[in-house]
């Protein structure tokens, strides 16, 4: 069992492809790794047990009828429980959906199912999607594999916890404002936030429409190619879908390298509030892209320090207008309905009972900021901030193809240490917010350990919108040059459970 749950995504597709093993075998070792482990770590809130093996069994019948099978056929995956699932259950971290089964899958589900990807179950998260921790979750927090005192970020913690854990070999995470990237940095594993459009949000339970945006998590910038070229792609049933053709991602993936890359490193991403040893990882891998033949271009985008406010009356004005539809009445929990109550008094304490303290925290801030006399004061005057960080991002891939950052300023905290200081929480995504509000593409790879307490840093690549490909170009040749001079830290590194 431990060989196969070490394995990488793409060395366990070639050994079912070649017959060396079954997928069967592959989902029930990590189905047994879920029962000896995530009683501690608590990434999933469902396991599908038979489900994941119905599937399996599936994928070994294609190969015993000489069928080709897809380049993830029979790769367990975790599935951020965000996204709909027909005939288990989708809670989004809530109490308020405690319980619903959905009626269909949601697009991505459906084309992970298309590609014959073994879906294992859902993965906990903050609720809503609203954390920077996964201790807003309504079923308890996820603990960090690395030491489970400390968080495994958020919101997708539950599905970055499952990779470092050895649980899971690829997870689905999804990016409001950096809930990939930052889970994948304080856990040593791979995230990607895909330009916005480029996955279907059809069938994800939306936080902030304009925002929101499915990616790959895995432990290599391979298999998260892999994994992105399974999911991306137009979709009529998502207004917001792009029409265009997935860039290369894989072939990238494949063939890294920065020789003659431009590389910007942006001077309002270091500074006060960032943690040492986070900066002089950083610091290494700049040195590192150097070495590989990058250039580095120093940057100046001076509406980035900006982004943080403007981000926080954003994405609060659009849940609070998303969640309006979570009424009590047609699906999910119903609280006071005793024949007495109006459907007023029925909605009002459904909410009260079914939301917690920080979904309703941003459900007010939204509703303020949108409220009549307030709206072009905050949530007007946050959309022009918007634009100004778009048009620094603009002007800033004149000059370079890539930028780089660390992509948290810190290691990952204790659990509770910042629960009663939403400020102190909120700045756990100050350098993934700018990416989400301009719409372009970002990755977190690891890039060491922190020497003051021998925790993950992560490193965020930035590219130009549907230039998705470039990410993988870079955090290959980064990822290949790190593993030959340090080793992998998730794979070298990782503390036993």
């Amino acid at each position: 069992m431990t060989d196969i749950i070490k394995l990488t995504a793409a060395e366990t597709a070639a050994r079912i492809a070649s017959g060396d093993l079954t997928a069967v075998q592959v989902t029930e070792a990590h189905l047994a790794r879920i029962e000896a482990v995530d009683e501690k770590v608590h990434a999933f809130l469902h396991v599908d047990r038979e489900g994941a093996l119905a599937q399996a069994r599936a994928v070994d019948d294609k190969r015993a009828r000489g069928e080709k099978l897809g380049p993830l056929a029979g790769v367990p995956l975790a599935l951020k429980d965000i996204f709909t699932t027909e005939g288990i259950p989708t809670t989004v971290g809530s109490k308020i959906l405690e319980g619903w089964i959905p009626p269909y899958d949601a697009t991505l589900t459906k084309r992970l199912k298309a590609a014959d990807v073994v879906i294992l179950g859902k993965t906990n998260m903050d609720e809503f999607a609203m954390g920077s921790s996964t201790e807003n979750s309504a079923y308890g927090p996820t603990g960090n594999p690395w030491d489970l005192t400390k968080i495994p970020g958020g919101s997708g913690g539950g599905s970055s916890a499952a990779l470092a854990s050895f649980q899971a070999p690829l997870a689905i995470g999804t990016d409001t404002g950096g809930s990939i990237r930052q889970p994948a940095a304080v856990t040593g594993t791979v995230g990607v936030k895909p330009t916005y459009g480029a996955v279907s949000r059809y069938g994800m339970v939306a936080f902030s429409s304009s925002l929101d945006q499915g990616g790959p998590c895995a432990r290599t910038v391979l298999d998260a190619a892999l994994l992105h070229e399974v999911i991306a792609g137009h979709d009529p049933l998502d207004s917001t879908s792009i029409d265009a053709p997935v860039p290369p991602v894989v072939e990238a993936a494949r063939s890294g390298s920065v020789d003659g890359m431009r590389v910007g490193v942006v001077k309002q991403f270091r500074g006060e509030g960032y943690q040492a040893g986070v900066i002089q990882r950083f610091d290494e891998s700049v040195e590192l892209l150097k070495s590989l033949g990058a250039e580095i271009v120093e940057l100046d985008c001076p509406s980035f320090d900006l982004a943080l406010s403007a981000y926080y009356l954003i994405a609060p004005s659009e849940c609070s207008s998303n969640l309006a539809r979570f009424d009590g009445l047609r699906y999910g929990a119903r609280t006071g309905d005793d024949g007495t109550r109006s459907a007023e008094e029925v909605t009002s304490l459904t909410r009260e009972a079914g939301f917690g303290p920080e979904v309703k925290r941003r459900i007010m801030l939204g509703t303020y900021a949108l409220s009549s006399g307030y709206y072009d004061a905050y949530y007007g005057s946050a959309q022009k901030v918007r634009t100004l960080i778009t048009r620094d991002f603009e002007r800033a891939f004149e000059q370079v193809d890539v930028i780089v950052s660390p992509t948290t300023p810190t290691t990952a905290f204790a659990i509770g240490e910042r629960a009663d200081d939403p400020m102190a929480m909120y700045l756990a995504d100050l350098c993934t917010i700018p990416t989400n509000l301009a719409g372009n593409a970002a990755m977190s790879l690891p890039c060491g350990l922190a020497p003051e307490d021998n925790l993950p840093v992560g490193l965020q690549i930035i590219a130009p919108a549907l230039k998705d490909d470039r990410l993988y170009k870079v955090g290959a040749a980064v990822e290949a040059a790190f593993v030959e001079k340090w080793g992998h830290p998730l794979l070298e590194e990782a503390p036993s459970l």
